[in-house]
């Protein structure tokens, strides 16, 4: 007899604890962000750091040429004696997801003759467009104010690059389209090229071609081919917004459409780039 009842509470007692062990499994698991829960651990979601409003850079470059489009401006060919100062400042407005409003100033500041504008400044361009980025493909249409003496010339720029990071192609248009300077006509210059690009350690390389061409009396020459040009340039981060850029490029001109000092010439450059 009591060993009967012993047999039939150790039932009870295995039964109900089968009970509870299925209630368990049927009960909902409520889990926390970052703790375990019985099938796995949920990290904690952080939102996207929002895009700023404004972006941009400031460059500071000596040149040992000043070249627009091949045209060697000053006539210096290959003798590397003389300095140019390139400043410029851009600005970028983050309008939309992959659409950009670009406001930029480049000044050319040398001792080749007495500015007009200042001291040693002989040019300052003012330049305003739109970036657009869609997938690999990059989208630039702009106006362009190139102000130099009391004389003035206006332009249209219009570029579309396939940024592939192995060869990076690129078509350019750029148009003239007012020019106050005798000799010189409205025309448009056009290019195709690459900028194949890599990285060594924390250099970014660059290795951009270009062949370019333009109508007639556009640099105050033939229509045609223009020129070929190939380099090589060096960034080198110095702090997390600060880097040294490097550059060295050799120009092949064409005589009768851009008429330089030197038909084939070098031409180098060095500058700091802060970036914001």
């Amino acid at each position: 007899m009591k060993l009967s009842l012993i047999g039939n509470l150790r039932k009870l007692l295995s039964h109900k604890g089968a009970m509870l062990a299925a209630a368990a499994m049927l009960s909902p698991v409520v889990a926390q962000a970052g703790t375990v829960s019985g099938k796995t651990v949920v990290p904690p979601v952080e939102p996207p750091a929002p895009t700023p409003l404004i972006t941009g850079n400031l460059s500071l470059f000596y040149d040992t040429h000043f070249i627009s489009y091949g045209q060697d401006v000053w006539g210096v060919g290959n003798d590397w004696g003389e300095w140019f100062f390139h400043p410029s400042l851009e600005l970028d407005f983050n309008l939309a997801p992959g659409l950009q409003l670009y406001i930029n100033t480049w000044a050319d500041v040398n001792d080749q003759v007495e500015g007009d504008i200042g001291d040693y400044v002989q040019e300052i361009d003012v330049n305003v467009g739109f970036y657009y980025t869609v997938d690999k493909f990059k989208f630039q249409l702009g106006y362009g104010s190139w102000n130099y003496a009391s004389q003035t010339e206006h332009i249209i720029d219009g570029k579309i690059s396939y940024l592939d990071g192995l060869i990076n192609p690129f078509v350019a248009l750029h148009g003239r389209v007012g020019i106050e300077i005798p000799g010189y006509d409205e025309g448009l210059v056009t290019q195709v090229g690459i900028a194949p690009a890599t990285t060594l350690g924390p250099v970014s390389l660059s290795f951009p071609i270009t062949v370019s061409f333009d109508t007639d009396g556009f640099h105050a020459g033939d229509g045609g081919f223009a020129y070929v040009s190939a380099g090589v340039g060096a960034s080198i981060p110095l702090h997390k917004q600060i880097s040294l850029a490097l550059g060295v490029t050799y120009y092949h001109t064409q005589d009768d459409v851009i008429p330089n000092a030197d038909s084939d010439f070098v031409v180098g450059s060095a500058g700091i780039v802060f970036t914001f």
